[in-house]
């Protein structure tokens, strides 16, 4: 459980479920809709990257796109998670290489 304090309101939230919702919500979204999510997304920051890790291994389309790009903009904290998974799934190594380079920016 996470908390985050609003309007002096502390409310309680399931980060991942929360990011799950997001998420099924763009297989219906428009694109600006996608970019409003995306954006959303990053605001969860290194909290996110685990999850994020795991949406890029196992989903498809907009939901992969948006997992990856959403890595690429949280950054360097995307790194370690990337290559945690990495070092576990082969087939995962060489997206997760070039996901890093993009954010190392070599």
């Amino acid at each position: 459980m996470q908390a985050v304090l609003t309007n002096n309101v502390k409310t309680e939230y399931n980060l991942d479920q929360t990011l799950e919702r997001l998420f099924n919500d763009l297989d219906t979204a428009d694109n600006m809709t996608k970019n409003a999510i995306e954006n959303d997304i990053v605001r969860f920051g290194s909290e996110a990257a685990d999850f994020l890790v795991n949406k890029v291994r196992t989903a498809k389309g907009a939901q992969r796109g948006v997992a990856a790009m959403s890595l690429i903009r949280i950054g360097e904290d995307s790194i370690k998670p990337l290559k945690e998974v990495a070092t576990k799934d082969m087939n995962f190594q060489w997206i997760a290489n070039y996901l890093i380079r993009e954010i190392s920016g070599r």
